[in-house]
């Protein structure tokens, strides 16, 4: 069975980009009824700490050591969170701008999976090189500006170049990225990007 990855890096259940996802994967099951939706929260499924075993794990490998059993069993838990987006032929990420950037649960998230000979491979020849197929990718991003009209009111959206430069560094290149904003201040144009977006989102999940 197809599967779709849901990643969902709001700790609110009634966010603009939980919202969004919900418009998506509404459209989505409607398009592909016989698709596994594997949804995965980063506030309530566990995330391991990047420390301890685990980055002595990192190290060993880099240093082409042999793992202890404690490393391996560290790295083991890093290989199945890896391995959720391995199997999917499709990803969904909804996410907030939190500062400018991403959620720290989503950054943790990125941090254990990116280890080398797991979803990476460095060639002394060729530099780095990915070690995950391509597939297609929606990210959500929903922020308090408006970066669609440009109107952001000062800020800089640092959440879109480094999501699409980590997955890209992963193997995932076909990212196609739909903001959300403005989440905050006139009701009138939260509620004209909200309508705009949720309308892309739908077109796209049908299609996806």
């Amino acid at each position: 069975m197809p599967k779709l990855l849901h990643l969902a890096c709001s700790p609110r259940t009634e966010s603009e980009s939980a919202d969004g996802a919900r418009v998506f994967l509404d459209a989505f099951r409607t398009a592909r009824p016989d698709w596994e939706i594997d949804a995965m929260n980063l506030w309530r499924d566990p995330l391991p700490d990047f420390e301890g075993y685990l980055l002595e794990a990192k190290y060993s490998r880099i240093g082409g050591k042999p793992f202890t059993n404690s490393q391996r069993d560290a790295f083991a838990v890093a290989e199945r969170l890896a391995l959720r987006l391995s199997l999917a032929d499709r990803v969904l990420i909804s996410t907030p701008m939190w500062n400018f950037s991403i959620p720290y649960k989503l950054k943790q998230w990125l941090d254990v999976i990116i280890q080398p000979g797991l979803t990476f491979r460095f060639d002394p020849a060729t530099g780095y090189l990915p070690l995950l197929k391509d597939r297609p990718t929606v990210v959500i991003v929903a922020s308090g500006s408006d970066f669609v009209t440009g109107m952001n009111r000062g800020r800089i959206d640092m959440a879109t170049p480094y999501l699409r430069e980590a997955l890209r560094f992963i193997g995932i290149s076909d990212v196609r990225f739909v903001p959300i904003g403005p989440t905050t201040g006139p009701t009138e144009p939260i509620r004209a990007a909200r309508e705009a977006a949720h309308r892309r989102l739908a077109e796209m999940a049908g299609r996806f």
